[in-house]
């Protein structure tokens, strides 16, 4: 079994990335991230600081845009609207959740496709599906850096998604196509999902259960990608799949915490230099 090393490749993936903005600065493109935090989500405050790390790590400039939780619709937009005309701004994040009473899906279809660096647009989602250039999600991006880094082939190979979500599910349909594997999604109301786990030569958990993928689903030599955070009774953090017994099947399998979760952020920062750099163009 070889352990998915999330935390390297993000490092990896770092230091190329400031090689890169260094090279934009002496063009005299300064590349920067704008978020926008909406209410007082402690999971989001978190996320918000780690994003804000790997800017000044990198060398990207990061503007936030902390507003309470009493905020309409139109200032969230209006808002919106202001960066996307801002010539200084390359990238807009809007942190989600969103308090309830705003309408995320709105916000998300406001955001500039070409600022849109979490692949939430209806633009950049649509590019995607058939296999245009585009910002994609920096989950689902992140799983597939992964399966290329460790030359995990994917073309012909059957690869199993469990769940079904906006964020991270339904991209990954379309990164997994791209890449000319044989796509099944599981979801909460598939029948007799273990029957269709244990075909998967790939198998990605995002369904946000501790441990739900057992030894017994899944089939000798699998590749698991486990994308869920969850925190057990101990307040221990857990993915999706029951590690430690899943483990001695696999051929490749993803840690939590140390696989998927810092790739994400690695490929929002992927994101935000691509952004700068269409400027060149």
């Amino acid at each position: 079994m070889i352990l998915i090393d999330g935390k390297e490749l993000a490092k990896k993936i770092r230091g190329e990335l400031k090689n890169e903005v260094d090279n934009l600065k002496n063009k005299g493109i300064i590349p920067k991230l704008a978020v926008i935090l909406v209410g007082h989500d402690k999971a989001s405050e978190v996320y918000v600081r780690n994003k804000s790390k790997a800017c000044n790590e990198i060398g990207i400039e990061f503007e936030e845009f902390l507003l309470e939780d009493t905020i309409s619709q139109t200032e969230l937009i209006n808002l919106i609207k202001e960066l996307n005309q801002r010539q200084d701004i390359h990238g807009i994040l809007l942190q989600s959740p969103i308090p309830k009473g705003l309408d995320i899906r709105e916000a998300f279809d406001t955001i500039d496709p070409k600022k849109d660096v979490d692949g939430f647009n209806p633009i950049n989602v649509g590019k995607l599906s058939i296999g245009e250039d585009a910002f994609v999600s920096c989950t689902p991006y992140g799983v597939i850096k992964m399966l290329e880094e460790y030359n995990i082939p994917t073309e012909g190979k059957r690869a199993v998604i469990i769940g079904r979500s906006n964020i991270v599910g339904k991209p990954l349909i379309q990164c997994l196509l791209n890449k000319n594997a044989t796509v099944t999604v599981c979801h909460s109301k598939t029948e007799n999902i273990s029957e269709i786990t244990k075909q998967a030569d790939i198998l990605i958990a995002a369904l946000g259960k501790p441990k739900f993928v057992k030894a017994d689903m899944v089939k000798d030599g699998v590749v698991v990608i486990d994308v869920g955070i969850n925190r057990n009774e101990e307040g221990k953090l857990v993915g999706d799949v029951d590690f430690e017994n899943v483990s001695k099947k696999a051929s490749y399998i993803t840690p939590v915490p140390g696989g998927v979760g810092p790739m994400t952020i690695a490929m929002l920062m992927n994101n935000v230099v691509k952004a700068a750099k269409e400027l060149e163009k």
